[in-house]
């Protein structure tokens, strides 16, 4: 490892809609600088660039100083959502045409026949069928020959196209020979790169592994654009370190991987701030909580842990890609309130946005939001600037709430008081789901809030789910940039074997569980060696009993320690766990062996907080809270001791986000600056 990187200044950047975020910590003074860039959509490398120059800045540092740059960016998740990825075809299996057509064959909503479907991200004209696939064992049944190779690579020619995606029939038992002929056809079609679907990815069910492998082909052009723009502009810069990008497993990949798997980092900006809720957690269990705009996300970690899943939907699509497990919960801070044709006052699922935004935003908007909620409930300041940029209009939002109150008789502080609580209620019963599922309860998890809205709506949130303890971070509103500087590199490799395990069929596991720790050694040598020495391996095992549709992930240890034995034993525990039976004499079946390599780089450690000097807040504001008004003291975070107890109802305000305490909580800050907020009957620690 290259013994510069520990003694350099790092820096994380989370690439959003509205602002650019950057954290850099210089580890010779232990101290992290911030700042929010607007972001610029027609070129969202140059937001990155002069905010990068702007973060130096503050720092004192010049660019060679740097060693490290982290870098996070949903440009791929939000060229698949609004569909506006490069123009691909698909080759596969003859019979086959359809399959993005028909998916899994299920309805969008069972219970509404009137739902759309979402349409395919690519057009069934761009896809092509080719004699080649072969059987669950690997076997080749069917195979081109030269004359139907040129016909099919005249078809692609003739599409003029940016790639081409290539998936065969139970490709992922032959991932070699699939990638064979994708060399065999790219010969064939000029300069249009083909893409193999079980190189890339090896994982059974044929319509998943299809979108895997055609959202890669879809934006790897708009991604290798971006990055080497972005290369560019740093070279400008004499920035020359190496650039890491985020990616949705909750580790970062060197620009090389990205370049070739861009997929793998779709999710990177909500994953980022799951990393550092992890980071400040320091092992305790905890409930992430990222309210934003338009909705609110959580992660649960039992013990501290990054939670990943296997499975998730991106744009209507499911991914079967190793992903940080976030869930959708409820309203964001721009969800628009209203009431329903029955009279029942609801929030969401429509979001205003960030233009025109809330009423009082003055751009335009006509329907109240819970950001216009907050204003006239008093948390929000009517004469601070949201986000240092953002003047607000309490009269305006007070009219619009006014008005939506009026056919029922509530005024607007009545209907502000009632919006909040059903986002607050529908945000409590989707967090008390996943912690049944998973046979927790919220009293032993700590609430870590970020985003914008999140620390203005945690306490709400807290309370209704029974949460006893908030953490809120010294800097909410930068906590993904934050995430990405305490990531490692982590990269994860996949091989399906549907085999049932026993004695005799360990030899066929294992023999894989090696195939996949020496690729794993290979992608280690070749691309991340000279920025880590730490590197770890761990095995996981989809298992199920013969028969179900579905797998649990089981975790069984190292490559070197995993044993028939082991396997059996963790996945009896977590189906007992999960399910409250198990059956020990059933036949078991194991599907899908993966395995994830960690390689661990300098993390930022934190120094003691020192606060400026205590100052007794001099103001009082009247919040309406419960039903009725109650006088609240407002205080500046910057000005809070590690000595003072505030003690609820309460307002505290800083530059990127507004904290609310209830009635019954107190607060005060740690040794780093976080701000410890629990129930004064309970353990505040």
């Amino acid at each position: 490892m290259d013994s510069s990187l520990a003694a350099g200044a790092t820096v994380g950047v989370d690439v959003g809609g509205t602002f650019t975020d950057f954290v850099l910590f210089d580890p010779q003074r232990q101290q992290r600088f911030f700042h929010k860039q607007p972001s610029t959509p027609a070129d969202p490398a140059l937001a990155v660039s002069d905010g990068l120059r702007a973060v130096l800045l503050k720092s004192g540092l010049p660019a060679s100083a740097l060693s490290l740059v982290l870098h996070g960016t949903t440009l791929g998740l939000n060229a698949i959502i609004q569909r506006r990825g490069a123009d691909i075809a698909l080759v596969i299996s003859s019979g086959f045409r359809d399959v993005l057509e028909i998916g899994r064959a299920r309805m969008p909503s069972s219970f509404d026949f009137h739902a759309d479907r979402e349409p395919p991200f690519l057009p069934r004209q761009r896809v092509l069928e080719i004699p080649a696939r072969f059987n669950p064992a690997g076997e080749v049944t069917q195979w081109p020959t030269e004359a139907e190779l040129a016909r099919v690579a005249s078809e692609v020619v003739q599409l003029n196209v940016s790639a081409v995606a290539l998936v065969t029939i139970n490709g992922y038992a032959s991932p070699s020979r699939e990638a064979e002929l994708a060399s065999a056809l790219a010969a064939k079609t000029g300069n249009v790169p083909v893409l193999s679907s079980a190189q890339l990815w090896p994982e059974i069910r044929e319509y998943e592994r299809t979108l895997v492998a055609g959202l890669n082909a879809y934006i790897q052009p708009l991604m290798q654009r971006y990055f080497s723009r972005l290369n560019e502009l740093l070279a400008q810069q004499a920035i020359n370190v190496p650039l890491l990008i985020t990616a949705s497993n909750g580790g970062v990949l060197p620009l090389d991987a990205a370049h070739q798997r861009p997929v793998d980092t779709l999710l990177s900006g909500p994953a980022s701030g799951v990393i550092a809720a992890a980071h400040l957690a320091s092992g305790a269990g905890f409930v992430s909580f990222d309210m934003g705009g338009t909705s609110s996300d959580i992660s649960l970690s039992e013990q501290g842990e990054i939670e990943r899943v296997n499975r998730t939907e991106i744009g209507g699509m499911p991914l079967i890609l190793p992903v940080v497990g976030v869930s959708a919960i409820g309203a964001g801070g721009g969800s628009i309130v209203h009431v329903d044709d029955f009279g029942i006052l609801k929030v969401g699922p429509e979001s205003a946005g960030a233009d025109p935004g809330p009423v009082a935003y003055q751009r335009g908007g006509t329907q109240p939001t819970l950001t216009d909620c907050y204003l006239v409930s008093g948390i929000l300041s009517a004469n601070a600037a949201l986000a240092g940029t953002i003047t607000l209009d309490h009269a305006a939002a007070h009219r619009a709430l006014s008005k939506l109150g009026e056919t029922s008789g509530l005024n607007a502080e009545q209907v502000a008081s009632g919006a909040i609580a059903v986002a607050t209620t529908q945000m409590a019963t989707e967090l008390n789901k996943a912690l049944a599922q998973r046979g927790l309860t919220a009293d032993g998890l700590t609430l870590i809030p970020f985003g914008g809205a999140g620390p203005t709506h945690a306490n709400f949130f807290a309370e209704e789910a029974g949460i006893n303890h908030i953490r809120v971070p010294l800097r909410p509103g930068t906590f993904c940039a934050e995430g990405a500087i305490s990531a490692d590199i982590r990269r994860d490799f996949v091989r399906s074997l549907r085999i049932n395990v026993t004695p005799e069929s360990y030899g066929k596991i294992a023999a894989t569980v090696t195939e996949l720790h020496q690729l794993a050694q290979t992608w280690f040598a070749q691309q991340a060696s000279r920025l880590s020495e730490r590197v770890y391996y761990r095995v996981e095992a989809d298992m199920r009993y013969a028969g179900q549709a579905y797998e649990l992930s089981v975790t069984p240890g190292s490559p070197e320690t995993i044993t028939h034995q082991l396997l059996l034993e963790h996945f009896q525990q977590l189906h007992q766990q999960r399910y409250g039976f198990n059956t020990p004499d059933a036949v078991i079946e194991l599907t899908t062996l993966r395995l994830s390599l960690n390689a661990a780089l300098p993390r930022p450690t934190d120094k003691p907080f020192t606060p400026d000097v205590n100052i007794q807040p001099p103001l009082t504001r009247p919040l309406y809270l419960r039903g009725g008004w109650v006088n609240a003291h407002i205080w500046q975070r910057e000005n809070i001791g590690r000595q003072s107890q505030i003690v609820g109802p309460a307002v505290i305000e800083q530059d990127d986000t507004t904290i609310l305490i209830l009635p019954g909580w107190s607060a005060r800050t740690d040794d780093s600056g976080n701000l410890i907020i629990a129930r004064v009957t309970g353990d505040a620690s």
